[in-house]
């Protein structure tokens, strides 16, 4: 595998923090269960409200201070507690919600390369944008350099979408999203990925 040249000593983690991101801690996490190997990456997508984007909801929902009376949507996901490890904004601005050494409340109920609740093993990253529509170049160009960092940083053997570790449940981040554009620029082999998706995507 050749990732992005990234050398892990220029890009620092202190505790599971990454340096390059913006830091807004989360109450939402707890630890991951002992033995846990850190091996998947699980992609998300998310607008608050739908469709919406630049605000600051998403980033109030992962810490716990959206105004549920703020808009009538909101009163469908009132009082849930989640939150993501990243989030990437549309113009490829980078947050962080939860150490990577912690389990975030991501997957919800999960299935994937034969284990279940993958929060207990997984680093999610959630792209703002509404599920099956395209994203911006911005994003593929943070998502690819994050990638790459987690890559040298945990023993990551998997990257997969929400979609396929919660099928049925769950169809982010979509359609919209090139995952063959996200193998291109990590360079990896093609087992990383979700076999379903390459082999109708990539040349």
């Amino acid at each position: 595998m050749n990732p992005p040249e990234v050398a892990d000593d220029q890009v620092p983690w202190i505790n599971g923090w990454y340096a390059l991101a913006d830091q807004f801690p989360s109450p939402n996490y707890g630890p991951r269960p002992n033995g846990a190997q850190i091996d998947l990456l699980v992609l998300h997508s998310i607008s608050l409200p739908p469709g919406q984007y630049g605000g600051e909801q998403v980033q109030r929902l992962f810490t716990n201070q959206l105004d549920w009376d703020e808009h009538p949507y909101f009163q469908s996901i009132r009082n849930i507690r989640v939150s993501s490890h990243f989030f990437i904004r549309r113009t490829g601005e980078l947050l962080q919600f939860v150490s990577c050494n912690d389990r975030a409340w991501h997957a919800g109920a999960s299935s994937y390369r034969g284990r279940n609740n993958c929060n207990d093993d997984s680093i999610g990253i959630e792209l703002e944008g509404l599920e099956g529509s395209l994203f911006e170049d911005a994003q593929y160009a943070t998502l690819a350099g994050l990638c790459a960092a987690l890559l040298l940083h945990f023993p990551i053997r998997h990257i997969a979408g929400h979609e396929h570790i919660a099928p049925g449940r769950k169809n982010d981040p979509g359609k919209g999203f090139d995952w063959s554009r996200l193998h291109r620029a990590l360079a990896c082999k093609e087992q990383f990925f979700p076999i379903d998706v390459l082999l109708k995507n990539i040349d």
